[in-house]
């Protein structure tokens, strides 16, 4: 069961996540019910999520055969060891993330202006800087482009995100671990400690 204290539940803050991040997994099944875990270069747009790919393969007879699927993003932001809060036991051992987790049916979209529309996020994630020619659905050069690629959709109808970052622990421990992280100095870990205090329900 979902612990509700890691439960995100601000949209902004699940859409910014979303937003920040280009890959995910992609979950189908086949004919026989046997399950297949594909990653892929993700944009989420108007609430939806997009992916692109060749229009044949066996992810895409997956989805042909059974559209039902899960798509999960997930960012891991620091490794806690035990020693943060207990100088013997194990237990306390865990890292803190973001996730979330769609499930829903998907769509192949034959709109040219949608699947311009959903290729043009993708490319400002994965090209920010851009040097790029604008996807547009009335650009004679990127028509034939766009007729090719399958590009699927997933409007979820159900969406859960998991941002853990300590809001179960109680004062004392959370100042240790914030303590600890601040100390020990790695990549992100002065940002995950600014979002466990920010995250904490319970002022330090």
């Amino acid at each position: 069961m979902r612990r509700d204290e890691f439960a995100m539940k601000d949209p902004h803050e699940v859409e910014d996540f979303l937003n920040g991040m280009s890959f995910g997994f992609l979950g189908t099944t086949d004919e026989a019910g046997i399950p297949r875990v594909t990653p892929l270069n993700f944009a989420y747009v108007n609430g939806a999520f997009y992916f692109h790919g060749s229009r044949m393969g066996e992810k895409m007879e997956h989805l042909r055969r059974t559209p039902a699927v899960c798509f999960t993003v997930a960012d891991e932001y620091a490794l806690i060891p035990s020693y943060f809060s207990d100088p013997e036991m194990a237990c306390p051992a865990t890292a803190f993330f973001k996730s979330v987790t769609a499930v829903g049916e998907v769509i192949l979209v034959d709109d040219l202006e949608e699947k311009a529309l959903a290729m043009e996020a993708l490319m400002k994630k994965l090209q920010p800087e851009g040097g790029y020619r604008t996807i547009d659905a009335s650009d004679r050069a990127y028509i034939p482009r766009l007729k090719g690629v399958a590009v699927i959709k997933l409007a979820p109808q159900r969406m859960s995100a998991k941002f853990k970052f300590g809001q179960n622990l109680k004062p004392e421990r959370l100042n240790s671990v914030v303590e600890e992280l601040e100390c020990r100095g790695k990549h992100r870990d002065e940002e995950t400690a600014e979002l466990m205090c920010k995250y904490h329900p319970v002022p330090r």
